[in-house]
């Protein structure tokens, strides 16, 4: 029998601390050293390129798994790129593995991008987008022109997040008169569309409002999915009122912008389509009147100086003739004392052509005298006091201004009427247009 055998066992080391920097440092030099050059295949989602020239985005799986990766491609390769990355592309990247240490995120560093062919819902997108077109549904000629000043505006979108905020601010700001109607739906999901359609549906149902906004916040192609829907992409077209699509940011695309009547960049800019500003209106009323009024002015002037130049020219033949008469009366004397001063010492033939002469001036004054004397007799009969001795009467208001119509009296109004003899002011009876009598004059 052995001697016992004490039990020894080797000390244990207590686990290393790390710090959070280290820790991913060390994570980082993992990745390097496995992962330095990698080439990997997916869908492209989520691209963004900014102010800076770097590029980033994300890179599903190809194959459909619940699998994505954080990638970033900075300036100098990005700059290399001869295509456009979009969302639902099919690509191939080059590139390591890194850590971005400030979020402790792996992301794919990337040097290298080409195109593998769209990515399955790009291709739906797509041959959706064909299907529809060739229908028709996306023509110009379908496309209806907003109303000048709405007084009622729909909104189809979500109760929570910060687009219905955003629309309902500006519409606010813009046009504070303009009633507001919301439809309230789901926009991103599987349960999407069938909400869009419900909101679509009510909106047509209850007929309320002049023109629909249908807004959404930008996002991924998966995100905007529901309005690539091909039921709402219809509902949309066949809305009774002009839609204003404001779906997405700037650089998002879907059928639903093809379908409305027309699109908007973003949702705030749908709003501003929408309505126009209330300040800006009243601007366009008020100078607008001040043209009228200019305008007014410069025709009450025009006719003023019409009538002054007519009452001038009724004034003047009277004038014309007096005058014409005095100036052949003294033609007719000087004639007729050069004529006896020049044929006195000439002999009888002369004198004979002298008495033929005045016989002639005499038959041309007793000519014009008569014609004188009709115009006369014409001015005469235009005169107004022989009209009002022929039965008639002037009706003068109180500021002794012609009264030319009955529309133009109220009850109680003082007139006084003009005879050829005299005058009477009278007063309109309260019964609808009865003058009575009051302190003749003659």
């Amino acid at each position: 029998m052995g001697l016992p055998v004490a039990e020894t066992s080797a000390p244990r080391l207590a686990p290393r601390t790390w710090s959070v920097g280290a820790l991913l440092m060390a994570v980082a030099d993992a990745l390097a050293a496995r992962f330095s050059a990698c080439v990997v295949q997916g869908e492209l989602s989520g691209v963004t390129r900014a102010a800076s020239g770097h590029c980033y985005f994300t890179l599903k799986d190809a194959e459909g798994a619940q699998a994505s990766v954080r990638c970033a491609m900075f300036r100098r390769a990005a700059s290399l790129l001869d295509f456009v990355p979009r969302d639902g592309q099919q690509v191939e990247l080059r590139g390591r593995l890194a850590v971005y240490e400030p979020r402790g995120e792996m992301q794919l560093v990337v040097e290298s991008m080409r195109p593998l062919g769209a990515g399955s819902l790009y291709e739906q997108f797509l041959r959706l987008k064909a299907k529809l077109e060739a229908e028709g549904l996306f023509g110009a000629g379908r496309k209806r022109e907003l109303p000048a000043l709405a007084t009622s505006v729909g909104i189809v979108t979500s109760l929570a997040g910060a687009v219905l905020h955003d629309v309902v601010t500006t519409l606010a700001r813009r046009a504070p008169q303009v009633r507001l109607i919301i439809y309230p739906s789901l926009v991103q999901g599987p349960e999407a569309p069938a909400a869009l359609l419900a909101a679509l549906a009510a909106a047509t149902q209850r007929n309320e409002v002049d023109l629909l906004i249908v807004a959404r916040g930008g996002g991924s192609i998966e995100d905007l999915w529901a309005f690539n829907d091909e039921r709402v992409v219809r509902a949309v077209a066949a809305m009774p009122m002009p839609v204003i699509s404001g779906v997405g940011h700037e650089t998002d695309v879907t059928l639903t912008d093809f379908a409305a009547d027309v699109r908007a960049p973003t949702p705030t800019a749908a709003a501003e389509l929408a309505v126009p500003a209330r300040d800006e209106l009243l601007a366009d009323l008020d100078d607008t009147a001040r043209r009228l009024r200019t305008l007014l002015r410069h025709r009450l002037e025009s006719q003023g100086q019409r009538l002054d130049r007519m009452a001038l020219k009724l004034a003047r033949p009277a004038q014309a003739l007096a005058r014409a008469r005095q100036q052949l009366q003294a033609l007719d004397h000087r004639l007729a004392r050069s004529l006896g001063r020049a044929l006195d010492p000439k002999p009888a033939a002369l004198r004979r052509q002298a008495d033929r002469l005045r016989t002639a001036v005499a038959r041309s004054m007793s000519a014009r005298s008569a014609r004188l004397d009709t115009l006369q007799a014409r001015l005469t009969a235009l005169d107004p006091a022989q009209v009002l001795g022929r039965g008639y009467a002037f009706v003068l208001d109180a500021q002794s201004r012609p009264v030319v119509s009955a529309r133009g009296v109220q009850p109680g109004q003082a007139l006084a009427l003009q005879w050829h003899d005299g005058s009477v002011r009278a007063r309109v009876e309260p019964d609808g247009g009865t003058v009575t009598g009051r302190d003749r004059t003659d």
